[in-house]
């Protein structure tokens, strides 16, 4: 019985070495770049987080940089938590309520000017991007102005009404780029089936923008959630007050701050965020590749 040897023609090791040398030498300043980045991004985190857990005490006697005695020192937590319910719970109220008319109204304009064929569509798209031209705090005053007059400064009612109208310039937008995506063909078969415009919409165009729907909600739920001017401006009593006004009220009545609190109510608020945005990352990074091309 015979045995046959392949020898397998291989460069010298030494040149190999080398090569990879070169290439992770050549890659050294973007690891550089990244952990900077990751430090700039995660150490702030980890600060506020650290800092929650700590006494009044140790925050005016110890260094910024120094570790908290214990860690299961909860009672700041429980004392944010009976700070900022109240306000968490406005902030629920004014916000979704806003998100879902901006989603519906957005949408549904975004599908008009888009899919509908009509004259001085382009116009009215024209007029919607300048609405993201315009500065929020020059109607402020104007708002605040006609709220006051219709009896709306003791209700969420403002609230809800300028999240929406600033929430629909961008919205519209960005939904009319969505529905460029969608062949035409798909809404033209719809209305040789006899199917209205309307019935177009929610029963074809709304299912198949589900993904850029998860995404634009989300993208204004961030802009509503933090909003702290139009909030400040409106909110005029303080069992009205959303999350992020409610935490200025940790200032005390000397102009003192109770830091162990205040950290804590930021990490519940950030937390909750934080968790709202990993659970629909993948819808997003769906929905933002739909609107990339033309189908």
């Amino acid at each position: 019985m015979t045995t046959t040897t392949v020898a397998t023609r291989r460069g010298p090791a030494p040149a190999r070495t080398h090569r990879s040398t070169r290439r992770h030498l050549r890659r050294i300043p973007l690891y550089i770049l990244v952990t900077l980045l990751l430090v700039v991004m995660v150490y702030p985190l980890v600060w506020i987080l650290l800092g929650s857990f700590k006494t009044q005490d140790e925050f005016l006697n110890n260094p910024t940089w120094a570790l908290p005695h214990s860690f299961f020192n909860v009672s700041n937590y429980g004392d944010a938590w009976s700070s900022i319910a109240l306000y968490l719970r406005n902030s629920v109220l004014a916000v979704f309520p806003a998100l879902a008319l901006v989603i519906v109204l957005g949408t549904a304009a975004g599908y008009a000017l888009e899919v509908m064929v009509f004259r001085g569509r382009s116009r009215v798209l024209m007029v919607f991007l300048a609405g993201i031209m315009i500065p929020g705090q020059m109607i402020l005053l104007p708002l605040f102005t006609v709220y006051f007059k219709l009896h709306l400064n003791s209700t969420l009612w403002p609230l809800i009404i300028t999240y929406t109208a600033t929430g629909l310039p961008l919205t519209v937008f960005m939904m009319a780029t969505y529905f460029r995506s969608i062949p035409r063909e798909v809404f033209e078969a719809s209305t040789l089936d006899g199917a209205s415009a309307i019935r177009s919409f929610w029963s074809i165009g709304f299912p198949m923008m589900r993904s850029a729907v998860f995404t634009i909600a989300l993208v204004q739920f961030f802009f509503l959630w933090n909003d702290l001017l139009i909030a400040l401006t409106f909110t005029t009593q303080d069992d009205l007050r959303t999350v992020q006004v409610g935490l200025l009220n940790f200032t005390g009545q000397f102009g003192t701050v109770d830091y162990g609190p205040t950290f804590a109510a930021i990490c519940i608020n950030m937390l909750l965020v934080l968790g709202l945005y990993i659970f629909m990352n993948q819808r997003v990074m769906r929905g933002l590749s739909a609107g990339a091309v033309k189908g």
